[in-house]
């Protein structure tokens, strides 16, 4: 008995009008969903991927084209892919990377030590990659892709994981690096603190094509431009959500006060943040107030909530 099968298929651009430049010396978070088009960027730019149209320029070289002098002078590191030998001792691996690269043994030596103190690897070195948990593993895929001192970082989510022991170490020790030698790193990373710690900006992209591109602080005043007032009221208060709303203005209210064990909270726009809080401290009985931005985490959301159509309130640049 024979079966007809009408294959059906479509065209899926992966990335497309994505348009950005980055300086010399700038940590830059690159971020988006999964499928966004974040890690077919980085295999571009790093010259795994030549893409079907476009042109890029890393320090005057067109990356898919792998000239030496550019591999040398960039490192790609991907949280879920490893560099190191399974089976010999880490350094032995290092040693490989040198030859590669063709670092001289005197400097070879002295970077070695320096990443070594930096990652505190000294008790690795000897062990095998199979022998490594994931956090002494990503520690030594660091010194390893930065032996060769290269000027462009390109980090795939660095940090899957791991703990949040590890997590600060590895973000400490990107921003060191950065701060030692200038190199310009293009991180992505679903952990947010790890793009509050290191970047001061961020480019968006979301279905291929860019979102924002601009000041993380510009970000989340784009796209969460309300402030969060926590209230808490002294024990026995009966106050009521018309009790706040009327203090605050209906204006002002962007979603209704919500019950808190202790009190209530409310949202209201930045610029009048101050405004409220004083008719609140005045107005209600009043233990405790707190005033906070909305959680990144939430404002990337909202930015991943825009139409892929929408052109990027932050414009590329």
């Amino acid at each position: 008995m024979a079966a007809l099968v009408r294959r059906r298929t479509r065209a899926v651009r992966a990335v497309q009008q994505i348009d950005f430049n980055i300086a010399a010396g700038e940590v830059v978070g690159f971020l988006g969903p999964n499928g966004a088009g974040k890690t077919t960027t980085l295999k571009m730019l790093s010259g795994l991927l030549h893409p079907s149209s476009g042109h890029a320029d890393v320090f005057g070289f067109t990356p898919w084209r792998r000239e030496r002098n550019y591999l040398g002078r960039m490192t790609l590191i991907m949280g879920q892919r490893s560099q190191l030998q399974w089976d010999i001792p880490v350094v032995d691996s290092y040693r490989l990377n040198k030859a590669i690269f063709q670092i001289g043994d005197a400097d070879f030596a002295a970077r070695l030590d320096e990443l070594v103190d930096l990652l505190e690897l000294q008790e690795l070195l000897r062990k095998p990659a199979r022998n490594l948990s994931l956090g002494e593993r990503m520690k030594c895929e660091f010194a390893g892709s930065l032996l060769h001192r290269p000027q462009v970082l390109f980090l795939d989510e660095p940090t899957i994981g791991l703990d949040v022991a590890m997590q600060r170490r590895i973000r400490s020790f990107v921003a060191e690096y950065n701060r030692r030698t200038g190199a310009c790193v293009i991180l992505t990373s679903h952990y947010m603190a790890d793009v509050e710690a290191l970047c001061k900006r961020v480019i968006v992209i979301h279905h291929g094509r860019l979102l924002f591109d601009g000041a993380l602080t510009d970000l989340v005043h784009t796209f969460a431009p309300d402030k969060t007032i926590e209230v808490e009221l002294a024990e026995g208060s009966a106050t009521t959500a018309a009790d706040v709303a009327a203090l605050m203005g209906p204006s002002l209210i962007s979603e209704s006060p919500q019950r808190t064990e202790t009190g209530w909270r409310v949202q209201v726009p930045a610029s009048d943040t101050p405004a409220v809080a004083a008719r609140l401290l005045s107005g209600l009985p009043v233990a405790d107030l707190t005033i906070a931005e909305q959680p990144i985490e939430a404002v990337i959301e909202q930015v991943f909530a825009v139409p892929s159509a929408d052109p990027s309130p932050g414009g590329s640049r």
